[in-house]
């Protein structure tokens, strides 16, 4: 991974950030984003919607959700299973992507988690991971990544569930950071969110 020095063309004016496995949009990374964003720059459109359990589903939704978007200045973030969704958008959209700690192969990680799973933020909230998932995750997986200078990836070496060597062989050529401890939720992500924010051209 190199340096961000190769941001986008346009500043992004539209913003789509995808949690991960059994996470929300009180992820505090999206919330950490969100709130710099109404500070500092309100009138960039900011959307972190709920995804459902089946990866089919996520995707349609988030591509429903951002149809009305201009192809032109947008960009997607994800961390984990966002990142992998954060992914294949970026692919099919063009756009620059942010990906954070991204599930490289989730059809074989996610595997054993098939069952009913409490809900990181309201452990009241329950999901049904059924078996079919799985193969919509091996169905949406993209090919090596192309163009990589519009990806910035932020991984951690000490993250506990990924392994960071698969992660950075992913996006290789890439912008970003290569982080030596940390961990997968990146709990010292505001530390590396002034590079985020110039890789997209926001400061």
């Amino acid at each position: 991974m190199t340096a961000a020095t190769h941001p986008p063309a346009e500043r992004p004016t539209h913003l789509l950030y995808l949690h991960g496995f059994r996470s929300s949009p009180q992820s505090f990374k999206a919330r950490q984003l969100a709130a710099w964003l109404a500070e500092h720059r309100p009138g960039v459109t900011w959307w972190c919607p709920q995804l459902p359990p089946s990866p089919r589903e996520a995707v349609a939704l988030a591509e429903a959700g951002t149809a009305s978007w201009p192809r032109g200045t947008r960009a997607v973030l994800g961390s984990s299973l966002g990142g992998f969704y954060a992914t294949v958008l970026a692919e099919r959209w063009g756009c620059p992507a942010v990906v954070m700690n991204p599930a490289v192969d989730p059809a074989r990680d996610l595997a054993g988690f098939v069952g009913e799973l409490e809900a990181f933020h309201d452990p009241s909230l329950r999901l049904d991971f059924h078996a079919r998932y799985i193969d919509e995750l091996r169905a949406l997986t993209p090919g090596p990544i192309t163009r990589p200078a519009r990806y910035y990836a932020l991984i951690a070496k000490g993250d506990e569930l990924l392994d960071w060597r698969e992660m950075s062989a992913r996006y290789p050529g890439a912008a970003g950071e290569l982080l030596e401890g940390s961990d997968h939720g990146l709990s010292d992500f505001a530390a590396h969110l002034p590079a985020i924010l110039h890789f997209l051209r926001l400061v």
